[in-house]
């Protein structure tokens, strides 16, 4: 019998009715909405410009660079933006080209780097999981409709 007919044990059931819509949710939120910024950086694309270090925010893994971008041509400018792929030996007040693709929370550095990797890894991380996730309800819903309803229960004494 395969997975997708029998889910069994607590463990199981956590992680198909809580894990996998959880999984969808973060993967398509955070994934989806900086999708095609990403690729459009990765390609070259969007807005030239010139990203300025402020200050480096650390957390316990990764630190990111956040400050300035203003673009090459025009006065379009974007304050407190992450420069997505800094380059190394960036420090406060340094410069470093970018893009400006449209993604909600920074610029990307014109060095290249992995971040749409990271980004389509997510992305289809959740739309994996929503797919399973609807396959496993709607299977679940075929064979509870499909069981043959058994004999009535009796409660009565047996002769």
């Amino acid at each position: 019998m395969s997975f997708l007919n029998k889910i069994d044990g607590w463990r199981t059931k956590v992680f198909v009715w809580i894990g996998l819509p959880v999984i969808a949710g973060i993967g398509l939120m955070m994934g989806a909405t900086d999708l095609l910024p990403t690729w459009q950086a990765h390609n070259g694309g969007g807005t030239a410009g010139t990203f300025t270090a402020v200050y480096e925010d650390c957390g316990r893994r990764n630190c990111e660079w956040r400050g300035t971008f203003a673009a090459d041509q025009g006065d379009d400018r974007r304050a407190d933006v992450i420069l997505y792929d800094a380059p190394d030996g960036l420090a406060v007040g340094g410069t470093a080209p970018a893009r400006d693709t449209g993604a909600r929370a920074g610029v990307f550095s014109t060095s290249g780097g992995s971040t749409y990797l990271l980004v389509t890894g997510l992305t289809l991380a959740g739309v994996a999981a929503l797919v399973a996730w609807v396959v496993i309800i709607v299977r679940t819903v075929r064979n509870r409709r499909a069981k043959p309803e058994g004999e009535p229960v009796s409660f009565a004494p047996s002769l």
